[in-house]
């Protein structure tokens, strides 16, 4: 086994791009991606995201892509994973748990009060990999959004 995880820099807008295509891909929403490569380039650059590269015998094969939060309650930071992804022909071998054990010792070392995120509620195999790892779904709260044309709505009547 040759498992690296390393931190990907804005020189891998290109990789955590394609990771990214093949994540909306698994999960049916290729066609809400509007996000380009110098997105990724320009948020890892500036420090709005992160990212977490898993490298399987030289191949890349994996991503946790995540930023900074903060807890109210808590009084401390948290880290929120937006997207985790292993290439369908690397699962199964410990390359999801590697990535979430690094997020998990950055968020201890750091002494931040949590690591969160979401997963949709038909992947089975992946909430069956959380709940494995002692996770637990946060199943009182209700996700909410606002993007498009209802954000702007929104912004446009606080003027």
């Amino acid at each position: 086994m040759s498992l690296v995880i390393r931190e990907g820099g804005a020189a891998d807008a290109g990789l955590v791009f394609s990771l990214v295509m093949a994540l909306a891909e698994y999960e049916k929403l290729a066609h809400e991606v509007t996000a380009k490569e110098d997105d990724f380039a320009a948020a890892i650059e500036n420090g709005h995201a992160q990212a977490l590269i898993a490298e399987w015998e030289g191949e890349a094969c994996g991503l946790a892509l995540y930023f900074h939060n903060f807890s109210t309650f808590l009084g401390r930071r948290g880290i929120y994973l937006e997207d985790l992804f292993v290439k369908e022909s690397h699962r199964g071998k410990g390359i999801g748990k590697a990535l979430l054990e690094r997020l998990a010792q950055i968020a201890t070392a750091n002494g931040f009060g949590r690591l969160e995120w979401a997963v949709l509620d038909w992947n089975a195999p992946s909430i069956a990999f959380y709940d494995s790892l002692g996770a637990r779904p946060m199943k009182e709260w209700i996700v909410y959004r606002l993007t498009g044309e209802a954000l702007r709505s929104v912004a446009a009547a606080g003027k």
